[in-house]
C-alpha cells in the first residue's frame, strides 16, 4: 500500500446468489472496517478464490437502476451478472463499491439522464450539473484488497482508470482482462462515449 490507511475485515458470511436468468453460486461477502470514506463496501470471495495468488477481481461500482432494475441505459447489470460468473470460475473478488453514478449519487445520476435526454454525453452531464465527469476514487478498492492479503490481481475492466489508481494504491495489476461488451439499442451512445472519451477497451464496430 501507499500512505493509504489500512482497513481490516469486519465480517463474513456466505451468501448464496442467483440471477434473473437462473445462474446460481455462493459468495464469501466481507465487510470492512477503516475504510476511507466510511461508506459500506462489499468484497465478495468467489469460486477459489483462496488458492488463487493473483485473483480475478472486478471492481464494480453499484448501479440501482442497471444491477436492480435491469435498465438499459447502461451496461451494469449484464457486467455484474458476467463477471461473477467468471470470476466464481477463476476465483477472486468481486468488489462492489457504493459509487453510484460514476461518485455523484443516485438523484445526481438521475439529473444526468434527463440532461442526457436533451443531447448531452455521460460526461457532460456529470459536469454541467457542476460535478466531475467521473468522481469514483478506488483507494477503498486497494484497503479492501489489502485487507484481504491480495497484492496483484488481474484486473476484470475495460476502464484504463481503475488500473492507474490501483498501481497508485500499491496493488500489482499482473493483467488487465477486458470484459464482455454489452451493447444494446439503448446504451449504444452511451458505451461510444466510454470508448471515445475515456478510453475504455470496447470494440463497438465503429
Amino acid at each position: 500500500m501507499t500512505d493509504t490507511p489500512l482497513a481490516t475485515v469486519r465480517t463474513a458470511v456466505d451468501v448464496p446468489l442467483r440471477f434473473a436468468d437462473g445462474y446460481g453460486t455462493t459468495a464469501r461477502v466481507h465487510t470492512f472496517t477503516g475504510l476511507v470514506d466510511g461508506k459500506e463496501h462489499l468484497a465478495l470471495g468467489l469460486g477459489d478464490w483462496r488458492q488463487q495468488s493473483t485473483p480475478l477481481v472486478r471492481p464494480h461500482s453499484e448501479c440501482l437502476t442497471g444491477d436492480v432494475f435491469g435498465s438499459e441505459r447502461c451496461d451494469c447489470g449484464p457486467q455484474l451478472r458476467e463477471a461473477v460468473e467468471r470470476i466464481a470460475t477463476t476465483g477472486g473478488f468481486l468488489l462492489y463499491l457504493r459509487q453510484e453514478g460514476r461518485g455523484i449519487g443516485l438523484y445526481a445520476k438521475l439529473d444526468a439522464y434527463a440532461l442526457q435526454d436533451s443531447g448531452l454525453d455521460t460526461y457532460e452531464a456529470n459536469l454541467a450539473l457542476g460535478r466531475g465527469e467521473d468522481e469514483r476514487d478506488y483507494a477503498v478498492a486497494a484497503q479492501m484488497l489489502d485487507a484481504l492479503g491480495v497484492e496483484r490481481i488481474a484486473l476484470l475492466s475495460n476502464n484504463p482508470d481503475k488500473a492507474e489508481q490501483l498501481v497508485r494504491h500499491g496493488i500489482a495489476v499482473e493483467r488487465r482482462v477486458p470484459t464482455g461488451v454489452h451493447l444494446s439499442a439503448s446504451n449504444a451512445r452511451y458505451l461510444r462515449a466510454k470508448r471515445d472519451h475515456t478510453s475504455h477497451t470496447l470494440d463497438l464496430a465503429g
